[in-house]
This record gives C-alpha cells, structure tokens and sequence, in this order.
C-alpha cells in the first residue's frame, strides 16, 4: 500500500492506472485529514446564501450614473454589470506545480472524485480554471462564458479566441462556491516565452488580479527561484499587496530546521519584488488531503491553515462592504475625470476666437495645462485630493483618440426631469454609498435613501487596508 500511495502522492488518484482493493481503499481512508476545522470555520453547515440583497439595486442607483457619465466622456469602466455584482474571487498564482491546483481541491473536498482539478509532478494545469457555483455539475466553454453577458467574463473576449480555448469553467452545487469563485491558473515556467502560449499571459494575469478580492501565490520547497516571468507578475501585483497572501505549500516534506532555512530563503527570494515597509502574510503548511508527514510540525501546520481559512472568511464576510467601496472609488475616478474634461473643453472654448486655429490652440492647452490652471481649478473649486489626479500626460493621449469638439460642457448635460448625471454622483459619492455601507454594518437591512437613520457622514470601509 504504501508503494501504491506513493506513486499516486503526486498527482490524482483517477489517473493512477490501477484500481484499488478493499483493504487499500481503507488505508487510504485512514490517512485522509479530518475536515471539520474547514467546514467550521468557513461557516460551511450554517444555512445562508451569498446573495447580495443590496447587489441589483445598489448596481442600478449608483452605477447607472456612473456608467451614463463614463460614456459621454469616452471612459470605459473597468467593471460590467456582473462583475460588480459577482461573487468574491480567490485567485491562485505561483510556479507550477506547487499545488495550487490540489489546494482547491482540498477545499472544496474534491479528491477521489471524477471532478477534480488535475494535479501532477509534471506541468498539469495549461487552463485558466474558474471554478463557481451551479445548480448541476458541468464544464463550460470559455467562449460560451465570454459570450454570455449575465456572467462576468464577457470582457475577457479582448484576449483573442486562442486565449478562450485556454479559458474552461465548472459549475457544481458547493456551500463554499456558494460563497466564492476560485480562479486556478497555469503555472509560471520560466523557460518559456511568452509568445509560445498563445495569448498574452501577463494581460490575462492581469484582467483576473484587478478583479480579484484575495490573491494566493504559492511556493514550494523546491521552486523558491525568482525568473522574469514570476517577476513580472510581480510587477503587476503592485498595488495589491494588502490583497496578496503567500503560501509556502508542502512544508511537511522537510523537516523543522530545514522548513526554517527555506522560509528564509523565499523571503530573500521576494524581498525585492514586494517593495512595500510590511511584508505580506505569509502561511506555512501543506495543502491537500493526506495527512501531515511523521515528524514534522503538526500542530503549527494546523494553526496555520486555520488562519489561512479565517483570512478566506473575512474576505467572504466583507464582500459587500469591498464592493460598496469600489464603486464608491470608481464613481471618484469618473467624477474627477468628468470635472477635468469639462475643464479643458471650458479652457478650448475661452481661448477660440473667429481667427484662431483650433488643432494649434487646443495643442497649447494640452502641452502645458498648469499655464492655463486647469489641475489647479479643480483642487481649489471641488473636494478633490491632489493625489487622485491622473497623470497630465494621458489628457495629452486621451484628446488624441477622442476629439475636444466631440464633448460638450457639464453644464449642457443637465435635463429638468433627470438632473445632472454630475450631481448623481456626487449625491452616491457623498451620502448614499456610505449610508449604504453604514447600514451593513450596523447589521441591518440597507436603506438607500435614509441618511438619519445611519448618518450620511459615515465613511467606506478602506479594501487595501489590512486589518
């Protein structure tokens, strides 16, 4: 039996090219972890949906406005409509071959059953996986996800169809996918280029990292070795770091002292990488279903996949909350860009006269704004920070594309039955989102138009802070 375990240690048992006895499935039983620290600390038995009660109407008041002004400006919004109200999601980055792919299928309970994710020594995983909640187990087409608008991946047509053919969805009924959607994906190998995929890997890493809610890189003892490829997600990882969790996965394979030099090294290995004053948390254990190896430390393997598991909860708990302050943020961004544009076509309007060239004087405004105050009217007339504004030079690349003459004032976008879409935001920005979100926390059930009830001075959870 043992012989038999250690062939299929490494990669699924539906793959092994034996079946196993009576007397060899018990021992396999017997060797399996116990589960019920998962279940219990993932809420996994209490009886609850993951719905957003506030999602469908918080999409239509707040959004709506944001998404009107965003198109009349020529502003493609980062988020659909079913991404804003998706589930939260749980990204899973590293080298391949760490187990990234076998640490969902112990979550989701998934071993010694024809629907789990495929695990190997070898480089397995070529897909990019999303693993979500249905009502019946099936795989889906990537190009039928990005074909359906109700789902969230309609955007991810922009990759090309190469890019959709390495895209594969499965549905199946699960409490935890209830509550998250895991998104598994091809392991980093540093000797191949970029171009031999296929499709732009690091734009896809990309599209999956700005919308996730946690992102899991995992190491193993043996690939601790930082190549270009791992440090270029790097790279793209920058700005997420409160977001980032780093897994050192198969620790039960050394021993104690050696555990403590490896720990050291991936440190080493990724202190120029993540150049921010608090390092990420980094958890220590072994991710799968088998039981930790004789010798080894049991007990703080156990503490550590439990911290893992509660971190994974507060994401769960908070997504609501993570949401509210995104479109609260994103609604900043359009406002502030709103206010610029209209400051620019303001700037065009006083300096054109009958003689003047318009290419030449628009040219003159864009070159050097801070001539015509343009940045600094915005800071002395609105609350706006100084650090929100965008870098002056994309108005230069953004008027390139998009004419001056093709945008009309704020002021001539107001209707006497539908207000302005300005005063909308500001009214979400300012008041309802964070009454909104105050009354989530409060515990009770939202109200969007009460401000006396919660306090409209209530401010949004901050999502890049840690806890």
């Amino acid at each position: 039996s043992c012989e038999l375990l250690s062939l299929c240690f490494e990669g699924s048992f539906n793959v092994c090219p034996f079946g196993f006895s009576a007397e060899e499935e018990a021992v396999l039983e017997s060797i399996l972890r116990d589960r019920s620290h998962i279940e219990e600390t993932l809420r996994l038995a209490a009886d609850e949906k993951a719905g957003d009660y506030a999602g469908e109407d918080m999409n239509k008041r707040h959004c709506s406005p944001t998404l009107s002004l965003s198109l009349s400006l020529s502003l493609s919004l980062s988020q659909t409509d079913g991404e804003i109200t998706s589930r939260p999601t749980v990204l899973f980055l590293g080298p391949w071959s760490v187990g990234k792919s076998s640490m969902v299928n112990y979550l989701l309970g998934l071993q010694d059953t024809p629907y789990q994710l495929y695990t190997g020594a070898e480089p397995t995983t070529s897909e990019f996986t999303v693993i979500m909640h249905g009502e019946k187990i099936r795989t889906v087409e990537g190009i039928v996800m990005a074909a359906d608008s109700s789902r969230s991946f309609s955007p991810l047509e922009k990759f090309g169809q190469n890019f959709l053919e390495k895209l594969v969805g499965i549905e199946m009924p699960h409490k935890l996918l209830e509550r998250v959607t895991f998104v598994d994906t091809p392991g980093i190998i540093e000797n191949r280029k970029q171009q031999e995929r296929g499709y732009p890997f690091n734009d896809v890493c990309q599209w999956f990292i700005d919308r996730a809610d946690l992102i899991f890189v995992v190491f193993d003892p043996t690939k601790l070795d930082v190549g270009l490829e791992l440090e270029m997600l790097f790279r793209q990882l920058k700005g997420r770091e409160s977001q980032i969790r780093i897994i050192l996965n198969k620790a039960d394979s050394l021993a104690t002292q050696d555990l403590m030099r490896v720990y050291g090294a991936l440190f080493w290995s990724l202190a120029p990488l993540i150049n921010v004053t608090e390092p990420p948390r980094v958890y220590v254990s072994s991710f799968w279903p088998y039981d930790y190896a004789p010798d080894t430390s049991h007990d703080l393997f156990k503490r550590e996949e439990i911290s893992l598991l509660e971190d994974l909860n507060q994401v769960i708990e908070n997504r609501l909350e993570n949401k509210i302050a995104f479109i609260r943020q994103h609604g900043i961004r359009v406002r502030i860009h709103a206010l610029l544009v209209d400051r620019y076509v303001q700037t065009f309007k006083e300096k054109m006269s009958f003689f003047s060239d318009p290419e030449l004087v628009f040219k003159e405004i864009v070159d050097d704004p801070d001539k015509f105050y343009i940045f600094k009217s915005i800071l002395a007339k609105t609350n706006v920070s100084k650090f929100d504004l965008p870098n002056r030079d994309a108005y230069r690349d953004f008027f390139g594309i998009n004419p001056v003459s093709s945008f009309k004032q704020l002021s001539a976008q107001c209707s006497y039955m539908g207000g302005c879409l300005l005063e909308k935001i500001e009214r979400a920005i300012t008041h309802e989102l964070p009454s909104l979100l105050g009354s989530i926390n409060s515990g009770k059930n939202p109200t969007l138009s009460s401000c006396e009830a919660t306090g409209c001075g209530e401010k949004p959870k901050n999502r890049y802070r840690r806890n």
